[in-house]
């Protein structure tokens, strides 16, 4: 009706339905549900009998693709296929050995009908970005199970503008124009295997990439380093070195990458790294309003022209939306810089806001055609001023600053920021020139030993700094004063800030939680995120994200915790694969930030 064609597939599903057992019948409660990650099947109780659902192989299981092309035959409603016995008959047979009563049921029915699978077996809950109040809730492959839970969460949304809670997985946004129907289909055939599998932590599937969503850098990297999958981006996740034990070797204990990614750490801190962050989302606001839309979006000030600062959306309760870097290029013109996989999430947001309170501004997103080399370590400016006349000393060019420069002959856009937080800049460029910026950039550098590092070691670099992550330390869920945002959080500018009155209301009535920083004191496993806080044998809070940090040597976790546990030098414990580890909360940050030391250093020798 509108032209929208959502990336979902219909995909064969079978179950079977035996008559009454007998063992099932003389039973006094009903059975619980079983999943055999094993046999790859569910079963469950159905009347008097046993109901088991498998989920085949890859290279067995069947996709309805046609009806992606062609569109579903009319009148086909509620229609089954016909069933295939011997496509299921190995996990049958497994049932079996793990359900004895199995072997003597009778099968009264075996039904193959179609499911709809999205690429990442997730449902689309939300509003949709690219049209005003289209709202989704499909590719729900268990059904009818979901129905309450989604009706409630969608029409909390709908009334009260803003999601009861996070529930980004579902964002119908998470999904572009490089879903085309191949990445779909071979999406649709791994994501039905991994129905009954174990999930690692970091985990990568491979199927249907790369898809068209390639950075100006990828044809020199990929052969180097393990990617990782983000918004249809490949990105460098660790490089290889000599000797190292290479490819994707998942584990929920320290695997293949940890030693190498502590040699890219050591390589930012103490010489010079290169990173690809082309899968950062990029939006270009500006006209007659734009001012005034984004200071009734964020709740920072917005940076004068050629400087830069991390603001924040809250939503109306005051939660917090989404962090973005903002820097003014020109008068009323801005550069906004999301995640990768926050890119058309925010970008709905603003395009609704714009709309609804008729601003006059233009809104470009210009992710795609934009590229980003970060450059960092005490060596950063070193190799930039080799390939530039533009002044990159301390003064000249200074923190939280934007330059157009010219980098190696080419136009560059140089921000001076790291999410490192040591000396650094990012560098946009368009994509036809990356390559020649980044070749140049490891030729100037070789004498200060440049090389590569990826996301992996950035992660464990901005925890040891204490930076904060949205969608782990801070999102709908949370509020940004318990977050430790305070700094970002201008309640006393002019602008009525959509969340203001909220979050006056909230620092009002006091915190009842505050986000901590944790050393964990772990053996061979580190904390991810998402673990359980334990004190006095009860469950207190939660890691919110979670690390190694080579400078310390030691693992490091964000977790909220209550206020009155939440004191320097408390002591919880995280428990991480059935165990719990001690851990204490410290002081942040780890490590100073390169303008901190640098300030610091200013001040001592003054």
């Amino acid at each position: 009706m509108i032209g929208f064609e959502h990336p979902t597939i219909p995909v064969h599903h079978q179950y079977v339905v035996t008559a009454t057992v007998p063992e099932v019948k003389a039973l006094k409660k009903e059975l619980a549900v079983i999943r055999d990650l094993e046999g790859s099947y569910y079963m469950r109780q159905e009347r008097d009998g046993l109901l088991f659902g498998p989920y085949e192989k890859m290279e067995k299981m069947v996709l309805q693709d046609s009806w992606v092309r062609d569109g579903v035959p009319p009148g086909f409603g509620k229609e089954l296929f016909e069933s295939d016995l011997d496509r299921i008959m190995e996990h049958i047979e497994m049932a079996m050995e793990m359900v004895p009563v199995l072997k003597k049921a009778d099968i009264i029915n075996v039904v193959s009908g179609p499911i709809t699978y999205t690429p990442d077996l997730l449902p689309m809950v939300g509003p949709h970005q690219g049209i005003r109040n289209y709202w989704t809730a499909i590719g729900f492959g268990y059904g009818v199970i979901h129905a309450g839970g989604i009706g409630k969460f969608l029409s909390d949304w709908i009334i009260n503008r803003e999601p009861p809670y996070d529930l980004i997985e579902c964002d119908p946004s998470r999904y572009g124009k490089w879903t085309d129907v191949p990445f779909m289909c071979a999406k649709a055939r791994e994501s039905y295997g991994f129905n009954n599998v174990v999930g690692y932590p970091k985990e990568e599937r491979f199927a249907g990439r790369p898809t068209s969503r390639t950075s100006g850098v990828y044809k020199l990297l990929k052969d180097k380093c393990s990617m990782g999958f983000h918004a249809g981006w490949e990105q460098p996740h660790w490089f290889y070195k000599p000797g190292d034990d290479t490819g994707y070797k998942p584990s929920f204990r320290r695997t293949n990458w940890f030693s190498s990614v502590g040699g890219e750490c050591r390589l930012v801190m103490e010489k010079v790294g290169v990173i690809d962050l082309t899968p950062f989302g990029k939006f270009i606001v500006k006209g007659k309003d734009s001012l005034k839309l984004l200071n009734h979006l964020f709740a920072n000030n917005m940076p004068k022209v050629g400087q830069t600062n991390i603001s924040h959306m809250l939503t109306p309760a005051g939660r917090v939306f989404a962090e973005v870097t903002i820097t003014q290029m020109t008068p009323g013109e801005f550069l906004l810089i999301t995640g990768s996989g926050s890119e058309l999430h925010d970008l709905r947001w603003i395009e609704t806001e714009a709309a609804e309170g008729r601003y006059v501004v233009d809104i470009n997103n210009v992710t795609d055609k934009i590229g980003v080399l970060g450059i960092a370590g005490p060596n950063s400016r070193k190799v930039l001023q080799k390939l530039t006349d533009e002044d990159m000393s301390d003064a000249g060019f200074k923190f939280l600053h934007c330059k157009n420069i010219q980098l190696a002959g080419v136009p560059v856009r140089a921000i001076r920021i790291s999410y490192t937080g040591e000396l650094g800049w990012e560098l946009y460029i368009e994509q036809k020139n990356m390559a020649a910026v980044y070749q140049a950039m490891m030729e100037a550098g070789k004498d200060e030993g440049i090389d590569n590092f990826g996301t992996y070691a950035m992660a464990s670099l901005r925890l040891e700094k204490g930076f904060r992550g949205w969608g782990a330390e801070m999102n709908c869920d949370t509020n940004p004063l318990e977050a430790g945002l305070d700094y970002f959080i201008k309640l006393n500018k002019p602008a009525d800030f959509i969340g203001k009155a909220a979050l006056q209301e909230i620092k009002g009535k006091g915190l009842k939680r505050k986000l901590s920083y944790l050393s964990v004191g772990t053996d061979d496993v580190d904390p991810e995120g998402n673990e359980t806080i334990w004190h006095n044998g009860k469950v207190v809070g939660n890691t919110t994200s979670g690390a190694y940090s080579y400078s310390s040597q030691q693992s490091l976790a964000f977790g909220y915790l209550p206020l009155k546990l939440s004191s320097v030098g408390q002591q919880v414990e995280v428990e991480l694969l059935g165990k719990k580890y001690p851990a204490t909360v410290i002081q942040e940050p780890l490590v100073l930030t390169e303008p901190t030391r640098t300030r610091l250093a200013k001040k001592a020798k003054a």
